[in-house]
């Protein structure tokens, strides 16, 4: 699998002889696959199925299944492959809804598109530009994380919830980007994994690359974060992101706004991590959609059923958590601290950002 990194972490997507190659997360830990996808259709069903997750990595794929559909056309003018990638890009938009990332991606190989008059002109810069993403979204984590290891003092235990690490990015991670930075710095720190339930990205997938990588990792139960906290247990919290509105509120894997009301009422920093391809400047909260995922992730355990049949059941797969819970978002522009409205819009507007 071609590295855009230095091998030293999992890489979780990679374009590979015209075909993206990526980690099929729902083995993991049991056994490291990977899928081959080789349409927009295959990239589309991997990211519904949650085989490639985490924002950062799902906007990757959605830019390389766009790529895909481009290099698969056998159109001969411009105007019927531009219809062909809008309907690509529609169906992988609607994969999942709240993550901005994906649309992110969607729309930077789009604009790609339509800068070359030639089909081949636009094939091949479509596929530079996802590949170009690929290797972008490492380099911007190893920023990210250098601005938040900053943070973390030697010898701290630092508590993460679902993932948002290599295999929730291209390589390296955003929360676990962090954590990486830290041990890369020469400070011993250990973390702390909640397992994250209902589909348990914190026991399969961050446990997962933390021992893989040969980091200091425990795992607890959901339900034992308070429990922690109120023993002064924990020193820092660091989660990532799927979508950062212009106020400061952070949607983010279900659980999330829970740990960061508990790290509040004992006095523990809690600090987000997200590229700036994750915030939303635009959106309000009331704007967003927090996709409601199968019962059947909650209702089973493998093919073990739990709870009886006819129970209703909610599973919304997000959550909000108010700015007045975050000490700090870690970006690859450096920490941004409250108010989040007022210091984000200089940010957006000096980088000229269009996210």
């Amino acid at each position: 699998m071609a590295k855009p990194n230095d091998g030293k972490y999992l890489t979780t997507i990679a374009w590979e002889n015209d075909g993206v190659k990526l980690i099929d997360q729902t083995k993991l830990p049991e056994s490291l696959e990977y899928i081959i996808c080789k349409n927009h259709l295959d990239i589309a069903d991997a990211i519904k199925k949650l085989a490639i997750r985490g924002a950062p990595a799902i906007g990757v794929a959605a830019a390389m299944g766009l790529a895909l559909c481009a290099n698969n056309s056998t159109c001969s003018n411009k105007v019927k492959m531009m219809e062909e990638l809008e309907l690509a890009y529609d169906v992988l938009l609607k994969t999942r809804p709240t993550a901005i990332n994906l649309k992110w991606g969607l729309d930077r190989v789009f604009e790609e598109a339509k800068k070359y008059d030639e089909v081949d002109d636009i094939r091949k810069h479509v596929i530079l530009q996802a590949i170009k993403m690929s290797h972008d979204d490492v380099t911007t984590n190893k920023l990210l994380g250098r601005f938040g290891s900053d943070l973390i003092n030697d010898g701290e235990v630092v508590m993460t919830h679902c993932n948002a690490g290599a295999l929730a990015t291209v390589s390296y991670g955003t929360a676990l980007g962090v954590i990486r930075s830290v041990m890369e710095s020469g400070k011993k720190i250990s973390v702390i994994a909640t397992e994250t339930r209902p589909v348990m990205q914190g026991s399969r997938l961050t446990a997962f690359e933390l021992v893989h990588d040969g980091i200091d990792v425990s795992l607890i139960p959901d339900t034992a974060v308070g429990y922690l906290m109120a023993n002064k247990m924990i020193d820092k919290v660091v989660v990532g992101a799927d979508r950062i509105l212009k106020s400061g509120h952070v949607f983010n894997k279900i659980g999330t706004y829970q740990v960061a009301l508990l790290a509040k009422a004992h006095n523990i920093p809690f600090y987000v991590a997200a590229p700036l391809s994750t915030f939303d400047m635009h959106n309000n909260e009331e704007d967003i959609v927090i996709e409601e995922r199968s019962v059947d992730e909650v209702v089973r355990i493998g093919e073990k059923r739990i709870a009886p049949t006819g129970v209703r059941i909610f599973n919304p797969a997000f959550d909000v958590t108010s700015p007045e819970l975050i000490a700090g978002i870690i970006t690859e522009k450096g920490v941004i601290y409250p108010p989040f409205e007022s210091n984000l819009k200089p940010l957006f507007e000096s980088t000229n950002n269009k996210v």
